[in-house]
């Protein structure tokens, strides 16, 4: 794998420590800014919105600027947002540097999986793409508990100064490492939306909306419920969460020698194991060892799903895959938001706490439903490469690593 791919993990794990680490400075954010903590939460909505709004919008308007370009450019927005949220002097000022810290998160996703795709053969490209999902993997497990220490011991705008360094480093390994990669002629943002036409990228957004839906039900409320049902003290619950951390570590690793040999079997797969052991953590979550490992495979299979849904959608809008894999991230965050909603619904109507179990699994039955439909449209046609020219006039098919990167 090239060193390339080094930047682009360092960048993703920048947006997984950023986008994570709120949840754990609630507190002292709300004394910060002078508001209540359930109030504070809307930060991570105004993160989410800017996420849904950022990937489509910032990658149509750079659709023709080279991607190396873009990647830096992106980089330095990433920066901004941080280090805005971290100087902002009231509630409002905070909230909308959220939203301008989550517009680069997508269009950097989307851009980093292209050119991690085109930097080696393509029988490898799932690979080089889960990759940089590592990053995002490792945030879970060493910089969302750093960050949280951090600004729990000296103060939430630190945290975000500490993220906002780190988005220094990746634009830095960004400019020495990832080779140019030239745009075809025919690259615009009507050629990118044309490639959305096709059904099939509908299709693969859905299932990403409904079967990531599944998990973020129980994530949202995986505190509570460890704690209500199994006994478990709240200082134990960060360990639990670097524990799906690591999960979701595992489940990348193999995601991309899965997704080379067989996409499609991997996504449907995932899907299966997802609803299974959801329904098993409606019932195991009352005994702690139980509960552990379910905790440790929702967060493997979570991330196991990603890298095929990501390589699908590359592969259906092939002329364009670049907003197609930007529009993945805001269906993630579209599932986060629903997942959330649909789970504190069945909490509050009674059902109790082990209850967004049983919605989690309902919603990845549903995703494999729409995998499978994507599936049966496709039977009898030729699975494109993910890695293909964006223009036939302009762009090669991958480029191999080179030694001496071009400078931008």
């Amino acid at each position: 794998m090239p060193l390339a791919l080094l930047a682009l993990a360092i960048v993703a794990f920048g947006i997984g420590t950023t986008e994570f680490v709120t949840m754990g400075l609630l507190p002292q954010i709300a004394d910060g800014v002078g508001v209540s903590v359930p109030h504070a939460g809307n930060l991570v909505s105004a993160y989410a919105l800017g996420v849904v709004v950022g990937a489509p919008l910032l990658t149509g308007i750079g659709a023709r600027i080279a991607h190396k370009r873009m990647l830096l450019l992106l980089a330095g927005l990433f920066v901004i947002g941080n280090t805005a949220s971290a100087l902002a002097p009231n509630f409002g000022t905070l909230f909308a540097a959220r939203v301008l810290a989550g517009l680069p998160h997508g269009a950097l996703f989307g851009v980093g999986a292209v050119v991690a795709s085109r930097l080696v053969a393509p029988e490898r490209a799932a690979r080089a793409v889960s990759m940089m999902f590592l990053g995002l993997t490792v945030a879970n497990i060493v910089g969302v508990p750093a960050g949280t220490a951090l600004g729990q011991h000296f103060g939430w705008r630190f945290a975000y100064f500490a993220v906002g360094v780190i988005g220094l480093i990746a634009l830095a390994a960004l400019a020495l490492l990832i080779p140019l990669q030239p745009r075809g002629q025919a690259a615009g943002i009507r050629h990118e939306l044309r490639a959305m036409a096709n059904r099939q990228v509908g299709i693969g957004l859905a299932t990403a909306v409904v079967g990531f839906g599944g998990t973020f039900a129980v994530y949202s409320y995986l505190v509570p419920m460890l704690t209500h049902l199994t006994g478990m003290a709240e200082g134990s619950t960060t360990l639990v969460l670097a524990l799906y951390g690591v999960g979701m570590t595992a489940g990348t690793l193999v995601a991309g020698p899965l997704t080379d040999r067989a996409l499609r079997p991997t996504l449907y797969g995932g899907l299966v194991i997802m609803a299974a052991t959801l329904f098993a953590f409606y019932y195991g979550v009352h005994l702690l060892a139980t509960a552990l490992i379910c905790v440790f495979l929702i967060g493997a299979v979570g991330a196991l799903i990603t890298t095929p849904v990501q390589m699908l959608l590359m592969a259906k809008a092939e002329q364009a895959p670049t907003m197609a894999a930007a529009s993945n991230h805001s269906a993630f965050n579209l599932a986060n938001a629903g997942g959330a909603w649909l789970g504190g619904l069945v909490i509050s109507a009674g059902w109790g706490w082990a209850s967004p179990s049983l919605v989690g699994a309902a919603l990845a039955v549903a995703g494999l439903g729409l995998a499978l439909v994507g599936g049966a449209l496709d039977r009898g046609t030729t699975e494109p490469s993910p890695v293909v020219a964006e223009s036939a006039a302009g762009a090669t098919a991958h480029a191999a690593p080179a030694p001496l990167p071009e400078s931008s």
